[in-house]
């Protein structure tokens, strides 16, 4: 239905499709002893009428089934087109069974030529633009449903449950799409604890949208996982999974930035290691800081060549480690014109007071996406690892005890 309908405005616009003139005057007088509110245009092949249905709006299409062009059922294939007009076909007195075939090949109604008085005609033309609208509606919900399970598949790849065995330590994160009723795209992250009592985590970001770069980020995150439970690590890792991506992507322009971290509560330290990913914030009781780590490549740019340096940090007892993709920082200030960047998210992060981790990273999206005006074009993901070595038992105190 057109906007006229929707803003209440009842005004039907229709299309006769009728080679025959005598039946074309037939028609245009039957509308007329009606009380439909309508304008009328008429064309004589089914080639005209798909130009005139993608030129204006169109709400009903009355269609003759012989044309010049097109003959019987497949007439109502010829003009369908990628618009909301409702078709309803017209038969001979002789040719009834053909509407009825016409309905199953996507028409709404029939009528028989000579059988149909006024008051018919206002009715089919109404009800066949009622059962189009709904029959358009029910498959924008039948694309949504498909969305959103299509989105729960590539989230579960994407963002598994943390593996997590020590209390002293806490993972929580957040994923966004960059677009309403988008696809997730390539941002993954994850997060295991291994047998040393070692905490290891990944985020990363495949470059582009839409399902390539969601399966890459799931291979990527899957390949990850059981690389680390292997025992690989570091540089070794990074090589493996650029590995793993050269032989994945869809096309060769793809490429992957990533964060490895690894978080060893026994000697309180954390290791980073940046594959052209930024650095992440340190959170400490004295507040937030970016971290200074070195940078490498991003995986993919240079296949076999890339060299990721080793960054380690002391850890103070209590703290916070935040690595994000990209997407978080890269929204506006406001209306300043300038993106939010690495300070401006340091800032929100010093103005969240509160001590849960989830609320803080709900409360960090929130104002990011408040001062973009939820122009977001990226996805964000964000990683959030706490530690209390305070309440941390060593690996080999834990072995003692058992």
């Amino acid at each position: 239905m057109t906007e006229q309908h929707l803003a209440g405005a009842e005004q039907y616009h229709i299309l006769l499709v009728e080679d025959d003139d005598g039946d074309a005057l037939l028609v245009e007088e039957l509308l007329y002893d009606t009380d439909l509110p309508h304008t009328l245009a008429r064309c004589r092949t089914a080639a005209e009428a798909r130009t005139a249905l993608l030129a204006g709006p169109v709400d009903c299409v009355l269609l003759d089934l012989h044309l010049p062009d097109a003959s019987g059922v497949d007439t109502v294939q010829a003009v369908q087109t990628d618009t909301p007009a409702a078709i309803i076909v017209l038969t001979g007195l002789d040719d009834a069974r053909a509407g009825v075939d016409s309905l199953a090949a996507g028409a709404q109604d029939y009528l028989i030529k000579g059988k149909v008085e006024p008051d018919l005609m206002q009715r089919a033309v109404r009800y066949a633009v009622q059962r189009k609208q709904a029959e358009r509606a029910n498959a924008a919900l039948q694309i949504g449903r498909l969305r959103a399970e299509e989105n729960a598949r590539l989230e579960r790849g994407l963002l598994p449950e943390p593996l997590l065995s020590s209390a002293s330590v806490r993972a929580s994160s957040r994923y966004y799409p960059g677009r309403a009723q988008a696809l997730l795209g390539g941002d993954f992250l994850d997060v295991v604890q291994t047998e040393d009592g070692q905490v290891h985590a990944i985020i990363g970001d495949v470059s582009g949208h839409g399902p390539d770069a969601a399966a890459l980020g799931v291979c990527l995150r899957i390949a990850w996982r059981a690389l680390t439970l292997g025992g690989h690590r570091d540089r070794q890792l990074l090589h493996l999974l650029e590995q793993i991506h050269t032989a994945e992507r869809a096309v060769s322009d793809l490429f992957t930035t990533c964060t490895l971290i690894t978080l060893e509560p026994d000697a309180a330290t954390l290791t980073l290691h940046l594959a052209g990913h930024h650095e992440p914030l340190l959170l400490t009781p004295d507040g937030a800081q970016e971290v200074s780590a070195g940078h490498g490549v991003a995986l993919g740019i240079a296949p076999g060549l890339g060299k990721w340096p080793r960054t380690t940090l002391e850890l103070p007892r209590r703290g916070a480690l935040i690595a994000y993709t990209d997407g978080l920082v890269e929204g506006y200030a406001g209306n300043t014109g300038h993106r939010l960047g690495v300070d401006g998210l340091l800032s929100i992060v010093g103005s969240v007071t509160t001590a849960d981790p989830d609320a803080h990273l709900d409360r960090l999206i929130a104002e990011t996406r408040t001062l973009n005006a939820d122009r977001h074009t990226d996805d964000l993901a964000v990683l959030r690892l706490d530690w209390n070595l305070d309440a941390h038992i060593p690996v080999a105190a834990a072995g003692n005890a058992v």
